[in-house]
């Protein structure tokens, strides 16, 4: 994709004009959008497939596996995807200034960050047990958990390889193929789960070892894409290139695992707390109910969060910052009229969600008063990720991170607790006072977004560009 530079108003060409620049522009984000949406759909189905045969086999399984995925993998999950969302700032800018052969550079030196941190990550599995029955969880439970997640260091390590290679491929407009080799997956692991699981009924560790192999499904089928000639203009071979410059990437790499894993956890907080209140068993099932729910329709939101890191840092790479601000407006835009669809769905069919997962008329109840926290919640994640994602084209990680600990931890939660607690309002407290933090956090991102000095963030993508492109040709005449 070539990228032309944007000189002209956005009103010259009158209505006519904008609405084509609008067509356009959206063409480019749907382009990465819709394919990442699919693909991380096939992932969290993998993950919700495999659950499902865990609670075939009983209560205790069920826990234990949630425990393990949700709590010990999905933290690891949360701060590797975070730290290959550097990937996005790096090579996005790379392809927009047609320094394609830095793409695969990038992509190998993530490979060597990511390997060191996933070892890093290690004592998280090992110690699993000992880690879970600290915050709080039954022994039984915690012994059990434990023991699935050594079962899951395989889909760990699968980390490693997979988001830098999305990451890759992505950033130069080939979602689709990151798509069809994680439904790929997504049908191996379906096939191989009815036959081991349904059939053979082999029990809840080899369900665990189905998910893992499902995962390196992914990751080879993309593996081989790239390494075999399907990436030509960004793929040059394994280079010692990938060895420059590894503190200032490994800087970047860690404000954005740091920034993504601070808002992966703040809702998972929500579940915890919830724990703690009178009635925790109907508190937990109803805010489960809707958290299932925000889960899956929160795969859109960070679709578009992938979509707009890749489009402005495209643009910015290109020293285009006009066409930076245009991006950002229209995939705002867009994010929110989506949201808004939800929004109304959720409001319209407030009585009924429950039924979907809960026969229980208790449950039913509470999830009827928590789908207005619910519907706004969903309203404002259809603008908070794409100004995330904003910032990860700007490169503006460790600035966001700060801003989510002050917003999340030290408005969100407290105000929530507060409200909890003290006013004695229960679960729709402590979510409201979470939603609060949330708010302040998209309104500090909207302002920053606003103010933005989209020439400069353009010249200053160039000179990135430039310094660490210069450092590997360095490495790469002296080798």
């Amino acid at each position: 994709m070539e990228v032309q530079e944007e000189s002209v108003p956005l009103l010259t060409n009158g209505g006519t004009g904008l609405a084509r620049r609008v067509w356009e522009e959206s063409k480019k984000l749907w382009a990465v959008v819709g394919p990442s949406m699919i693909g991380r759909l096939a992932l969290y189905g993998m993950c919700v497939i495999t659950q499902a045969y865990a609670g075939h086999v009983g209560d205790l399984e069920l826990a234990s596996f949630s425990i393990a995925t949700t709590v010990v993998a999905s933290f690891a999950f949360g701060f590797m995807l975070g730290m290959a969302s550097a990937m996005e700032t790096l090579c996005g800018q790379a392809f927009g200034a047609k320094r394609y052969h830095m793409l695969g550079v990038y992509m190998q030196r993530s490979w060597v960050v990511l390997f060191v941190c996933d070892i890093l990550l290690l004592p998280l599995y090992l110690y699993a047990t000992p880690l879970l029955e600290l915050l709080g969880q039954p022994r039984e439970i915690a012994e059990q958990a434990g023991y699935l997640s050594l079962w899951l260091l395989p889909m760990h390590f699968s980390f490693v390889f997979l988001f830098p290679l999305q990451r890759f491929l992505q950033c130069q407009l080939k979602n689709s193929v990151n798509a069809a080799f994680t439904v790929l997956a997504l049908l191996v692991h379906v096939l191989v789960s009815w036959l081991l699981l349904e059939k053979l009924k082999l029990g809840l560790t080899v369900a665990t070892l189905t998910l893992d192999f499902s995962w390196w499904v992914a990751v080879v089928g993309q593996f081989g894409y790239v390494v075999c000639g399907g990436c030509p203009r960004t793929w040059k071979g394994f280079s010692f290139e990938a060895f420059a410059e590894l503190w200032g990437f490994l800087k970047l790499s860690v404000s954005s695992g740091v920034m993504l894993c601070l808002e992966n956890w703040y809702y998972r907080i929500l579940v915890l707390l919830a724990g703690n209140l009178k009635n925790a068993e109907i508190a937990v099932d109803a805010l489960s109910v809707c958290m299932n729910i925000n889960s899956w329709e929160m795969m859109i939101p960070l679709a578009f969060f992938a979509g707009t890191g890749v489009r402005v840092a495209n643009e910015l790479g290109a020293g285009n910052g006009k066409g930076a601000r245009f991006a950002t407006i229209v995939s705002v835009a867009t994010s929110t009229a989506v949201g808004l669809v939800f929004w109304s769905l959720i409001i319209g069919f407030h009585d009924k969600i429950a039924l979907i997962f809960s026969t229980s008329r208790v449950i039913q109840e509470v999830v009827n008063r928590l789908c207005i926290l619910l519907a706004f919640s969903i309203l404002l994640n259809s603008v908070q990720p794409v100004l995330s994602g904003v910032a990860v084209g700007s490169g503006w990680q460790a600035l966001v991170a700060y801003v989510n600990i002050g917003t999340y931890y030290f408005i969100g939660i407290p105000f929530g607790l507060i409200l909890g607690w003290i006013f004695e309002l229960g679960i729709l407290g402590i979510w409201a006072g979470m939603i609060g933090g949330t708010g302040i956090q998209t309104l500090i991102l909207a302002i920053l977004t606003i103010r933005c000095d989209w020439d400069k963030e353009a010249m200053i993508a160039r000179d990135r560009v430039k310094k660490w492109s210069v450092a590997a040709d360095d490495i790469r005449t002296n080798s």
